[in-house]
C-alpha cells in the first residue's frame, strides 16, 4: 500500500504491483463477519494469481478500505482510491453502501467488480464501468418465495426495518406471492419489540415469519421469541438475506438457530477449483468458508483475467465486460445486459435456499434450488 500512485491506465514495465482498491464492512455498524469472509477470499485469490506470475510478471495488490456500512465513508473511498491510481474497484457486501460507491465508480470511469449487493438499481441509469457477481434480489428473492410456495406458506409476515434493502425485498416477495394467491404483511421493526410482533403473527395468523431485520439485533431476539412462543409452534422462521450462513449465528441461537431457511449463492457440488479454494479458505478462517468468502475469491479471478489481457487500463478493463469467460469457484462467470438491471451482470450464479439441520447446526440442507 506504500507503492507509489500510478496515473488512471499507466502500463507501466517497472514491477510495481498492479493495485486492486477494495471496499469491505469491517467495523459496525457494517456486518463485520461478512467483510472478514470477503476479505478471506479476495487476499487468497490475490496470493494464487501472484504466485502464477501476477499480473504480465507484475504482483497484485490489494488496496483495502473499510466501508462500516455507511456509503458517504464508501463514496469517499472510491475517491480516494481513484486518486491512487488504483487499476479497478472491487468488493463490498451492504447492498447500500454498493449502491452509492457504483455510482461514484461509474462517474469517475473507474471499473468495479461488485462482489456481494445484490439490489437490483445498483445504479439508476445504465452503467459502462460497473459489473456484478451476486444475482440481483429479485432473481434471489422470487427463488425464495418460490420455495415458500412449494413449502405450501402463503400467509407471509416480514419482520421488516427501514431500508432501501429491506423495502425492496418485501415488494419482490409480494408481488410474486400474490401471482400465487399469497400476502404478504410488514411488522415494523421500528415500533413492535420482539414480543409485541408475536402478538401481530398471531393476528394475522401467518404461518411463516421472515427476517428482514440486521443480524445480530433484532434478528436474534425475534428468533428467540417466536422460539418461545407455544402459539407460534408451527410457524416457519425464514431469512432469505443469508444471515444464519455465518458461524455467529449458531454461537448466538444454538439449535433455535436451526431450521431457518435463507439464500446463499452455492452450486449442488463444487468443482475442483471450489474444493481447493473451500479447504484453503477454511483454514484461513478457522471456520467453515460462506459463500461471500467464494464471491471474494472470484472477484480477484475475473479481475486477474481481465488486467492481463487489457494491461491495467480503466476504460479497456470496463469495455471487456462483455467478453469475460472465466472459470470461478462456482462456475464459469459471464456477463451480459438482463433486463431491468443497469450494471453487467453474472446471470447463471448459482442460487439455493438451505438451512441449518437441526440434528446438527453446523451441517446445511439445501431445501431448494433456482
Amino acid at each position: 500500500m506504500n507503492t507509489p500512485p500510478s496515473a488512471p491506465g499507466a502500463e507501466r514495465a517497472d514491477g510495481s504491483s498492479v493495485r486492486i482498491g477494495t471496499l469491505v464492512p469491517l467495523t459496525r455498524p457494517g456486518w463485520t463477519e461478512a467483510g472478514r469472509h470477503l476479505l478471506a477470499g479476495l487476499e487468497l485469490a490475490v496470493r494464487d494469481v501472484n504466485a502464477a506470475g501476477g499480473i504480465a510478471g507484475r504482483p497484485l495488490e490489494l488496496v483495502v478500505r473499510d466501508t462500516a456500512a455507511d456509503p458517504r465513508r464508501a463514496v469517499a473511498a472510491v475517491d480516494e482510491l481513484a486518486r491512487l491510481g488504483v487499476a479497478a474497484l472491487a468488493g463490498e457486501y451492504h447492498s447500500v453502501v454498493a449502491r452509492a460507491a457504483a455510482a461514484r465508480a461509474d462517474a469517475l470511469g473507474l471499473p468495479f467488480l461488485c462482489s456481494s449487493a445484490v439490489l437490483d438499481a445498483l445504479t439508476e441509469e445504465p452503467a459502462e464501468w460497473v459489473a456484478r457477481l451476486s444475482p440481483p434480489q429479485s432473481r434471489g428473492w422470487r427463488i425464495f418465495a418460490d420455495f415458500l410456495l412449494g413449502a405450501g406458506h402463503r400467509r407471509i409476515a416480514v419482520a421488516a426495518q427501514s431500508s432501501l434493502y429491506w423495502a425492496r425485498g418485501t415488494r419482490i416477495l409480494r408481488d410474486h406471492l400474490a401471482r400465487h394467491g399469497g400476502t404478504v404483511t410488514a411488522l415494523d421493526m421500528r415500533a413492535l419489540t420482539p414480543t409485541a410482533a408475536c402478538d401481530e403473527l398471531v393476528g394475522h395468523r401467518a404461518t411463516a415469519l421472515l427476517l428482514l431485520a440486521g443480524h445480530p439485533e433484532p434478528a436474534v431476539s425475534i428468533v428467540r421469541s417466536v422460539r418461545r412462543d407455544q402459539r407460534l409452534a408451527d410457524v416457519m422462521i425464514g431469512a432469505p438475506a443469508g444471515q444464519p450462513e455465518f458461524a455467529s449465528w449458531a454461537t448466538s441461537l444454538g439449535d433455535a438457530g436451526a431450521a431457518i431457511p435463507f439464500l446463499r449463492y452455492l452450486p449442488e457440488r463444487l468443482g475442483p477449483l471450489g474444493a481447493r479454494v473451500g479447504t484453503v479458505l477454511r483454514e484461513r478462517l478457522a471456520e467453515a468458508p460462506s459463500f461471500v468468502a467464494f464471491e471474494g475469491y472470484d472477484t480477484v479471478v475475473v479481475l486477474a483475467e481481465v488486467l492481463r489481457a487489457q494491461g491495467g487500463d480503466r476504460a479497456r478493463t470496463a469495455a471487456a465486460w462483455p467478453r469475460v469467460a472465466v472459470e470461478g469457484t462456482r462456475g464459469q462467470i459471464r456477463f451480459t445486459r438482463t433486463p431491468g438491471i443497469g450494471v453487467w451482470q453474472w446471470a447463471r450464479t448459482p442460487v439455493q435456499v438451505v438451512d441449518r439441520d437441526p440434528a446438527a447446526p453446523d451441517r446445511f440442507r439445501i431445501l431448494h434450488t433456482g
